[in-house]
């Protein structure tokens, strides 16, 4: 059992502070950067920069031996869902209010819990089942659907939400078998190369100028800091500590938001991410109790 002591969970504290800074930095940076680059180009360059950091520190570390090429297909796999994922995330922070796209994204854990019997071969427990149903009913109060609400930019940011599930589910049945330095490597390169196909393929690709490319090196840094302080966080304190700090970004991105771009505090956002969190939190506690029986 993790160790819940307050100087553990201000370690803790401190890390997801800069998962948070770290996600807000990266959905104002794509908004920003969205009038000169496609989704398309700023993964390409995005990835580019991850790529030469992770094998500059995995060189450093010594650890470049641990990339190997078994079980090519599921990293493929997992690669092109979190690239489509991205993508859509990207599409979303400008079509939409950053608090909806973040209340919309809590719900990736959800969409595990559905597809991981398909996915995992996991169990499908009645608690499980209660879980998605509280989420998905938050899912239907920050969208709240009609002919006037649903718009392209909502189905992206749900859309990202699901392939992102896809992408945590793969990305858990590569670490059975695989180290996370050989994970990064793959993550990088392969995202490196679907974003260059991609972005090429109409055959104009802009080049970053002195404006946009600050906005590329934050989102190439804030992907790489956000995951590995969510890493080093639940490595000190158990998720039932981490996910609630984590929820504390939806209502920085919605003063971010507020600030920059002028968009309203609606209320229904915060209704409905407060009942995806409950879902989310439902299914963590019955997890961390199955794990204290065993």
């Amino acid at each position: 059992m993790q160790d819940t002591s307050p100087p553990r969970v201000g370690r803790a504290a401190l890390w997801m502070t800069g998962a948070i800074v770290s996600f807000s930095a990266m959905a104002v940076s794509g908004r920003e950067v969205s009038g000169v680059h496609d989704t398309f180009e700023i993964m390409m360059y995005r990835s580019f920069l991850g790529f030469v950091i992770v094998v500059v520190i995995l060189a450093a570390t010594g650890k470049l031996g641990q990339v190997n090429t078994r079980d090519f297909g599921t990293q493929a796999g997992r690669n092109l869902v979190h690239f489509a994922g991205q993508n859509l995330w990207l599409l979303a922070v400008t079509l939409i209010p950053l608090a909806q796209v973040f209340a919309l994204e809590f719900t990736a854990p959800l969409w595990v819990v559905v597809l991981s019997p398909l996915v995992l071969g996991e169990r499908l427990t009645p608690t499980r089942v209660l879980a998605a149903l509280i989420g998905f009913a938050g899912i239907l109060i920050v969208a709240r659907p009609s002919a006037e609400t649903l718009n392209i930019g909502l189905l992206a940011a749900a859309g990202a939400a699901l392939f992102f599930a896809f992408t945590n589910m793969l990305t858990k049945k590569l670490t059975r078998r695989h180290s996370v330095a050989n994970i990064m490597f793959w993550l990088t390169l392969l995202q490196l190369v679907f974003g260059a196909v991609a972005a090429g393929f109409d055959g104009d690709v802009a080049l970053p100028d002195a404006t946009s490319l600050p906005w590329l090196v934050v989102i190439a840094l804030g992907g790489l800091l956000a995951h590995f302080c969510i890493t080093n966080a639940l490595s000190i304190a158990p998720a039932t500590v981490v996910m609630p700090i984590d929820f504390v970004r939806l209502p920085t991105i919605a003063i971010v938001g507020m600030i920059l771009y002028a968009e309203p505090l609606e209320i229904w956002v915060f209704v409905g991410a407060a009942v995806i969190f409950a879902g989310n939190y439902l299914n963590i506690l019955a997890e961390t109790r199955k794990f204290r029986v065993v």
